[in-house]
């Protein structure tokens, strides 16, 4: 009678494992169980002054999956089932459209704090920041091109604060503070840094001896002072963190950015730039302010952009609508070079990144239905889908909450947020 072979080998209590087949793959099922997670990334992408409603916003007939891309977003088609838009979200407490990026990514009430003509408190980025920025050089790189332009509401990133965070101007200022090796020698950085600490604690010391006798209002002014210190300390922190550690290169090399590139190039530049970041793991979150009057003359509209948002039905709507075709082209661009850098582990940067266009201005001066749209699988949303919320007044920070919770970052609120948005969770 033959021995049972495999009978035979459980009897004997013996465990005999099959060597490695490449043919069946399970070299690559092995490596992608070994593989750490993937990095959560954040692009938040402000447009400025809104949109032509008439033209960007798809029908709110046609919910869900089942809608009809419109002029606005045509050059957006090929990535149709990766993209969705939210409609009738706004910020409650917006009001002055000339702030353009100011609130859009706080939702907060310029008038919140008594006595005050102006408050604003943390920004969403700056939230997403404090968590992913741990491993990275950088936490948020904020990025603004309007004030060469002189254009209002520049600032979209703020603090625990409410002050602005700081940014960098231009495509060539983001490649150097990225990647540019440090030509100080590291001895006088080192002093440098030790210096600003010493100042600190100087500053510290006569703060803390100040508060004596001090009546509430002037202890209030006093304690901002001091978060204002405390933010300057973890800086140094970081930089301290950092001094010794060269800066990482992308695996896909980018050249320095020619001086002067302005409109749609320096837009296409700067979401190359923000690919690059992400491969080199420079930072985990982004925010560009885009320029608007630039774009405008590179694409041949001779037009202010203030001055276009109050279009009409000549050659103002004409050019409002050329922006957002532009526009929108820009970012099919981003989404194609997201989903081209592959990560280690065989899945795409777009797979691990969630990215947000838009404003809090709908057009001229309306500021309900404020335009989103939202790509990227990072924050494990809906995407192909046309979202029509039935309250239009829903907070756009019920956006911002799940985006967040969608990215695993802790949050059970934001802002005016009364929720997260169920219809927009996978």
């Amino acid at each position: 009678m033959p021995i049972d072979r495999r009978r035979f080998l459980k009897g004997a209590g013996t465990l005999i494992a099959l060597p490695t087949l490449p043919s069946l793959g399970w070299s690559r099922f092995a490596a992608a169980a070994a593989a750490p997670a993937r990095p959560k990334r954040m692009i938040f992408l402000a447009m400025g002054w809104g949109v032509t409603h008439e033209t960007w916003y798809p029908d709110q007939k046609q919910t869900g999956t089942d809608w009809t891309m419109t002029d606005g977003l045509k050059p957006l088609e090929r990535h149709k089932q990766d993209i969705t838009i939210v409609q009738n979200c706004y910020h409650k407490f917006s009001s002055d459209a000339h702030s353009a990026s100011t609130f859009w990514l706080t939702g907060a009430n310029k008038f919140g704090v008594a006595g005050k003509s102006f408050s604003n408190t943390v920004s969403v980025d700056q939230v997403a920041a404090e968590e992913f920025g741990k491993e990275t050089r950088f936490p948020l790189l904020s990025t603004s091109a309007l004030h060469a332009e002189g254009g209002h509401g520049a600032q979209a990133s703020w603090n625990r604060q409410g002050k602005p965070v700081a940014n960098l101007d231009s495509p060539v200022a983001v490649f150097h503070k990225l990647f540019s090796d440090e030509k100080t020698p590291l001895e006088v950085r080192q002093r440098d840094l030790a210096r600003q600490k010493s100042v600190l604690d100087t500053l510290l010391e006569d703060a803390n001896d100040a508060k004596r006798g001090l009546g509430r209002d002037d202890l209030d002014k006093l304690g901002e002072y001091f978060e204002s210190i405390r933010d300057i300390e973890v800086r140094l922190a970081k930089e301290e963190q950092w001094l010794t550690v060269p800066k990482a290169k992308p695996a896909d090399p980018i050249a320095e950015p020619a001086k002067g590139v302005s409109g749609k190039d320096e837009i296409r530049v700067m979401y190359d730039l923000m690919v690059a970041a992400f491969q080199a793991d420079a930072t985990r979150v982004f925010t560009y302010r885009q320029p608007v009057d630039s774009l405008l003359r590179s694409i041949g509209v001779n037009l202010a952009g203030h001055n276009m948002s109050h279009y009409d039905m000549g050659p103002r709507k004409e050019g409002s609508q050329a922006r957002d075709r532009a526009n929108s082209e820009l970012v099919a661009h981003l989404i194609d070079r997201l989903k081209a850098v592959k990560e280690p582990d065989g899945s795409s940067l777009f797979d691990h990144t969630s990215v947000v266009y838009g404003s809090n201005v709908r057009a001229q001066h309306y500021m309900d239905n404020c335009p989103t749209l939202l790509t990227g699988r990072g924050a494990g949303i809906k995407l192909g889908h046309n979202i029509v919320m039935n309250d239009p007044k829903t907070p756009l920070c019920n956006v911002w909450l799940t985006l967040l919770n969608g990215v695993g970052v802790k949050a059970e609120s934001f802002g005016d947020s009364t929720g997260v948005i169920e219809e927009l969770v996978a």
